[in-house]
């Protein structure tokens, strides 16, 4: 099993838009990632926090990735307590993308992978994907990309 952890691309800032919807550069960003992982990634579903730019982001992400299912799951807030999804995640066999915020994205992965939700494991950036996969032994770090690489 794969999970892709996402945190949203580059929002706008409260006074442009009290909802912080997607930039430009955020939507550009995403984009050129979509264009990378399109048919290379599939996953069965894709889950958002329901922020309207963590919406957007994965709706952007969905449409190239063949992923019919984009829903608003509870607990992926940027303070949300990332036990939450790791016991969701270990219930889990389907590929699943999580588009959420900083620091859960980031606290959730080192949950995952090192067992301490406080040590940061790894530096998300905006519309960035995180790759981890799960076997018998457990969370790795499968591979990570950022639109700076793109």
């Amino acid at each position: 099993m794969n999970i892709y952890l996402v945190q949203h691309a580059l929002a706008l800032s409260k006074e442009d838009d009290p909802e912080r919807g997607l930039s430009e550069k955020g939507m550009a960003d995403t984009r050129r990632i979509v264009e990378l992982l399109a048919g290379r990634v599939g996953p069965a579903r894709i889950v958002h926090s329901g922020k309207k730019r963590a919406r957007q982001t994965a709706e952007l992400l969905a449409e190239s990735l063949n992923s019919q299912q984009v829903e608003e799951m509870l607990d992926l807030d940027p303070m949300a307590d990332p036990g939450v999804w790791a016991a969701h995640l270990a219930a889990m066999t389907d590929d699943v993308m999580i588009v959420g915020h900083m620091p859960h994205v980031s606290r959730l992965a080192s949950l995952l992978l090192v067992g301490d939700a406080n040590a940061e494991v790894v530096r998300f950036s905006n519309a960035g994907v995180v790759c981890l996969g799960r076997d018998e032994a457990g969370w790795s770090l499968r591979w990570m990309v950022t639109p700076a690489l793109v």
